[in-house]
């Protein structure tokens, strides 16, 4: 069976990415293929359009990029038990979800909630799973004054909903002033970019703050050290030379159905949420991909396939 996928037969820049026909996958023991409805974008995947090859992933082209999405349960394989035709699930993957179809482990897979929208859905992995990585490593708890750098930008937005949702007293999120409404929507204090931002955070938080997780790079990140009480609770997502000339201990962790499972029962609460910055149909991946490559505007973009 042939499918529609965002596909590269080259690396470069966005218009390599194209739709291509390609031989729908097959579940093998364990797999479970997925109709997929909304597969999100993330700068993971610009890495790998632009030539980044994922530990794990077999070089050579075509390559399909995207690692994270929802769908239909299509077909399963063999001595899988969770899952049954039909059944809708979003998850995660390390490449292949910019198309219609995608097999993988059924242990990277969870049950969608009924009420989910499939966009929202689509966009839900990747982000709060590596929100809820960082938080995690940084501790983050009930009475912690916590801030969060590009606070208005995907991962930001649900790393404010999650730290809210587990606890935090405070949440200061750094963004342009375009952005302090979305971010006092979702119960942040907002603070503006540049020049003076350490004293902007001092304001609100003249004790320090308890946990950093920086978003927005090298000056974000120094300003996260500079005001945080305990060196070993800041992470960065980008920042990796920075943080390593900073000295600060090196992070990680890896992405999990149980760790999903925990995101969409929060879901369900109402205490977090995927807010959609744009949509773009499967065919123009490319122009999804210019538009995460600004990294200006909030929220997530997220492909939709027919």
């Amino acid at each position: 069976m042939k499918m529609t996928a965002a596909a590269l037969t080259a690396h470069g820049p966005p218009e390599v990415l194209r739709p291509t026909e390609l031989d729908a996958p097959e579940p093998g023991p364990g797999e479970v293929r997925v109709r997929v409805r909304a597969a999100g974008v993330q700068p993971f995947d610009l890495g790998v359009r632009e030539g980044w090859v994922p530990p794990g992933a077999e070089p050579g082209f075509p390559v399909v990029p995207g690692n994270e999405f929802a769908g239909v349960v299509d077909l399963i394989g063999e001595g899988v038990g969770d899952f049954a035709p039909g059944d809708e699930v979003l998850g995660y993957s390390l490449l292949g979800g910019y198309a219609q179809y995608a097999a993988v482990p059924a242990e990277q897979l969870v049950h969608k909630p009924a009420a989910m929208p499939w966009t929202v859905a689509g966009g839900f992995s990747g982000n709060g799973q590596g929100a809820h990585l960082a938080l995690s490593h940084l501790r983050v708890r009930s009475g912690d004054t916590v801030l969060i750098g590009a606070a208005a930008g995907a991962l930001g937005t649900f790393a404010v909903q999650l730290a809210r949702a587990w606890g935090a007293t405070t949440v200061i999120g750094t963004a342009s002033e375009a952005n302090h409404d979305h971010l006092r929507a979702l119960g942040a204090v907002p603070v503006t970019y540049g020049e003076g931002l350490v004293d902007r955070i001092r304001a609100v938080a003249p004790d320090g703050v308890d946990a950093a997780l920086d978003a927005a790079g090298p000056e974000g990140l120094r300003a996260a050290v500079a005001v945080a009480k305990d060196r070993d609770r800041v992470v960065t997502m980008v920042a990796t030379e920075e943080a390593a000339r900073l000295g600060l201990p090196d992070w990680g962790g890896t992405r999990s159905a149980a760790r999903l499972a925990e995101l969409t029962a929060l879901y369900e609460k109402g205490a977090v949420d995927v807010h959609l910055r744009a949509t773009f149909p499967l065919a123009r991946a490319a122009d999804a991909h210019r538009l995460v490559a600004t990294r200006h505007g909030r929220g997530k973009v997220v492909l939709t396939v027919d």
